[in-house]
């Protein structure tokens, strides 16, 4: 019995044996060939500065079929009036030889700089018809890219983007800055709409830059008037550095009294100014001396009122007896509108003057003396 058992095991493990032999060598079907379709591009983005309209994309480097695409073809930009694309007329082609070289993969795949994956931006410029411009000011064009590889076929567009196509106003040409104790004062000639567009308003953005540093802020706006002649005043800069300023004119498309978009023109030629303060604060007003009372310890007690210079640092304070020479009787600089001079004498008469001085030491005019006298 028990070699019947063993022998009816041993067949039983030889069946399993051979039973997976065979699925090993089954034939599966044949996958169907790549068809190399680049991968829809998914983050097209733009921008529009004067006439030119900057797209910019990440070039797949994979197939729909997840495979590493080794066919790459040109990439048709396309544009439309429509608020949506559903078949692309291209307005410009990006061929592979127009790409640039791909970055090296950074270092660590968290940098927030660099290219983590070594991928290729690229890059197309689009300029603006004046017609559409004219035709539509306060419209929008919609812009997409489709992908092809080398046999022009392609997955589909990519992610639709909106541009305005609201006219744009040429740059100022004469402008013109200077230091004032107000601040940078910017002026120039003012710029003017051949025909006002409906629905198209305009303003004057004013940019500054520190020299060495690729920084730029909006410095302030104005809007543009067709009677003033425009002069913009900065005072939020640091004094003693150097500014670049450039100023362009904005397009505001406006849609039921609402602002629903704004292109900015092309930029002045920019201006240079060194900020160097060398204007003094206002001369010090309202100036008064008050003596000591008969039996108190002699002193004469100034005030006056403040000033409200932003850089204001303190006041220096001189005095002067009957016809004598001025001489600035306070050691450190006086921090409030506000001194006491006890170096006095009783019979005496003295007379005083104050100024003011700003943090990089220019100092007012001193203010109209006052006399008083101890009793």
């Amino acid at each position: 019995m028990k070699s019947s058992a063993r022998k009816f095991a041993e067949q039983i493990l030889v069946a399993a044996s051979l039973a997976i032999l065979l699925a090993c060598g089954t034939p599966r079907p044949p996958l169907p060939p790549s068809l190399e379709l680049p991968k829809v591009v998914t983050d097209l983005r733009g921008a529009r500065k004067g006439d030119r309209v900057t797209l910019v994309w990440t070039v797949p480097t994979k197939t729909t079929d997840n495979t590493n695409l080794h066919h790459l073809g040109p990439t048709l930009v396309c544009r439309s009036l429509e608020v949506a694309i559903n078949r692309c007329d291209p307005v410009g082609v990006v061929q592979p030889s127009d790409l640039p070289p791909p970055k090296p993969p950074a270092k660590s795949s968290n940098s927030k700089n660099g290219n983590p994956s070594g991928l290729v931006q690229a890059t197309f410029v689009d300029i603006v018809p004046k017609t559409l411009q004219e035709q539509n000011p306060t419209g929008f064009g919609t812009y997409a890219v489709e992908t092809q590889n080398t046999k022009l076929r392609s997955a589909g567009l990519s992610n639709q983007i909106q541009i305005p196509l609201a006219p744009t106003l040429p740059p100022p040409t004469d402008l013109h800055a200077e230091m004032t104790p107000d601040g940078v004062v910017l002026t120039w000639t003012g710029v003017l709409p051949a025909a006002q567009a409906p629905g198209i308003s305009y303003l004057y953005r004013v940019y500054r830059r520190e020299q060495g540093s690729k920084a730029v802020s909006v410095a302030g706006e104005l809007p543009l008037s067709i009677s003033a002649q425009p002069r913009f005043v900065d005072s939020g800069f640091e004094a003693q550095k150097t500014y670049h300023y450039s100023v362009t004119v904005v397009s505001v498309v406006t849609r039921t009294q609402q602002a629903v978009a704004q292109v900015e023109g092309d930029d002045s030629p920019p201006v240079t100014i060194v900020a160097n303060d060398v204007f003094p604060p206002a001369a010090p007003v309202g100036l008064q001396a008050v003596a000591s009372g008969v039996g108190q310890t002699p002193f004469i007690d100034l005030t006056w009122a403040p000033n409200t210079e932003a850089d204001l640092a303190g006041y220096n304070v001189y005095r002067r007896q009957g016809s004598g020479q001025w001489t600035k009787i306070n050691k450190e600089m006086v921090k409030t509108p506000a001194f006491r001079d006890t170096d006095v004498a009783r019979g005496n008469e003295y007379s005083y003057s104050v100024s003011a001085i700003d943090l990089r030491e220019n100092e007012s005019p001193r203010s109209e003396e006052t006399s008083e006298k101890i009793p």
